[in-house]
């Protein structure tokens, strides 16, 4: 069946597009055009008032210097210097464990809040003494689920006293030479009047080849993947890939904002039901696909009571997972059978928590009900073509009907799909042509209000955080792109940070006038269902 098959061989691999290298650029000029840094810096000189010591003011969190030398320059050999964090978040001044294994006598380490900072996108809050180093035992396997863990020793707590809440690199520098990343979300306690950033810690493990399988691949392909990952073994590549590829960018955007943010991952919205309270805005970021049924109810019940939504991906909230402990803690084993979830241990016993696709039995609930656009199909890449260009969040942006933006879509993409459920009233702000596995068809980005006087916006394209600014992975995408991206996505943040948007900013429905067709045109083509998806 096509579920147990890996990407048809004419196209080339997913993993070959997720596992670009993410490297380090600004944001670049031009990213916002109402003074809201200036305005911060203008309060921070302006704190403490005349006559008090400059020591004694205020400075804003990004007006402090940064520090460009965060990147990563030298990776070294796989082995040489890796690790993980547990938990994957905490608390301002709550400890994190980090379990370390190099090649080298010894390493250090080295805490980078990420943020915008001037242009230097992050700033060291802290750094190690040198670390005794030493190579740990080799990786683990729970054969059933075909699970890679280790069993590793502490290498070191890491403190964080005195830090601020946000997303947080810790690069391990090896004597060698050799560095890696180690991501940490240090959390925040309240979400109440701002706008969450979400770090999609679940998505990052699904695709976390790291021991040789994640849950797409093990050695023999997609037959041989893992049905539960875990959270007690390193990230891959450099470490922190889909983090830098897909949230990096739209944390710096924020940051240089000067909103109030939150900062939470997906297993705290998942665990807390008060996570989101008092929200303004809760926003996911470019990718964003493995969702527990918690999480997205919690999300669900916040937009009911007016919690904005800015969907800033594709394919967000498609696969269904469940949480489960290891000797580390909690919520540290992602669980997803996918298209074998006739093995799930809770099916027959509880079919709401089988882990298929949200939209697939044995308990369909498609994800359009909150997200509004539909995940339809991969790989593609094509024009971004703008279909309702007097829509509030385009303002300032210049653009017509028609205007069209190079190879913004892709590789994955969604639409609105009257075949799914729809929320009303619903407009339809992007409706771009496009041709994926030989079938016509289109990407839509869209925003609809909700009664309870929520916006939920959606960019329906994986590729609108990484225009943001450099690296561009050398796929078309142009200047003039990111110009347009970082306008809407402020244009977005700001007028959600103000609180329920309907009122102010309703959707003006055009979903009839767009003749959407309700199905599924690549699955229809090639008679399959589901449609192709890996």
């Amino acid at each position: 069946m096509l579920g147990d098959m890996s990407e048809p061989p004419s196209h080339p691999s997913r993993r070959t597009f997720l596992s670009r290298t993410a490297g380090a650029g600004a944001i670049g000029a031009g990213l916002l055009t109402s003074g809201a840094l200036a305005g911060c810096q203008r309060a921070g000189a302006a704190a403490g008032g005349p006559g008090r010591p400059a020591a004694r003011r205020a400075v804003p969190e990004n007006s402090k210097p940064g520090d460009p030398n965060w990147h990563i320059r030298h990776l070294g050999r796989p082995d040489a210097i890796m690790g993980y964090a547990a938990p994957a978040s905490v608390l301002p001044g709550e400890p994190a464990r980090l379990f370390a294994s190099t090649t080298s006598r010894e390493f250090t380490v080295t805490a980078f809040r990420i943020g915008w900072y001037r242009g230097d996108l992050a700033r060291r809050v802290w750094r190690s003494g040198p670390v005794r180093g030493h190579r740990q035992r080799a990786a683990e396997m729970d054969e059933p689920t075909r699970t890679v863990y280790t069993r590793w020793g502490e290498s070191l707590t890491v403190p964080t006293d005195g830090w601020p809440e946000g997303a947080y690199l810790l690069r391990l520098d090896a004597e060698s030479g050799a560095q890696r990343y180690v991501p940490l979300t240090v959390r925040s306690a309240s979400a109440a009047g701002k706008v969450v950033l979400k770090s999609a810690v679940s998505t990052w493990q699904a695709y976390n080849l790291w021991g040789g399988y994640d849950l797409y691949l093990g050695p023999g392909g997609y037959g041989d993947r893992s049905y539960v990952v875990s959270l007690d073994r390193p990230f891959d590549k450099e470490g922190a890939n889909l983090f830098l590829v897909y949230e990096r960018k739209l944390v710096s955007l924020a940051e240089r904002m000067g909103l109030p943010l939150a900062y939470l991952t997906s297993m705290e919205i998942a665990a807390d039901p008060r996570a989101l309270d008092g929200a303004a805005a809760f926003v996911s970021p470019g990718h964003d696909e493995y969702w527990t049924p918690a999480e997205r109810a919690h999300v669900t019940a916040a937009r009911d009571r007016g919690v904005n939504l800015a969907f800033l991906g594709a394919n967000c909230m498609f696969r269904r997972i469940r949480l489960e402990p290891t000797r580390l803690g909690e919520n540290r084993r992602v669980v997803c059978y996918k298209t074998s979830y006739l093995l799930d241990p809770m099916y027959g016993r509880d079919d709401a928590l089988v882990t298929n696709d949200f939209r697939e039995p044995p308990h369909p609930d498609p994800e359009s009900s909150v997200t509004g656009t539909i995940y339809e199909s991969y790989p593609a890449v094509a024009d971004y073509v703008v279909a309702t260009p007097h829509a509030w969040m385009f303002r300032g942006t210049g653009v017509r009907k028609g205007t069209r933006f190079r190879a913004l879509v892709g590789i994955e993409y969604d639409r609105v799909n009257p075949g799914y459920p729809v929320r009303r009233p619903i407009q339809v702000l992007a409706h771009s042509p496009l041709t994926c596995n030989g079938v016509n068809s289109y990407q839509d980005s869209a925003y609809y209000t909700h009664r309870g006087g929520a916006g939920v916006f959606n960019v329906g394209t994986m590729r609108w955080v990484e225009s943001f600014g450099p690296p561009l992975y050398h796929w078309g995408i142009t200047r003039a792109c990111g110009r347009f991206t970082r306008r809407v996505t402020a244009n977005v943040l700001r007028a959600f940070a103000e609180g329920p948007a309907a009122g102010k900013y309703p959707a003006h429905d055009n979903l009839d006038a767009m003749r959407e067709w309700p199905g599924d045109p690549i699955a229809a083509r090639h008679n399959l269902w589901p449609p192709v998806v890996l």
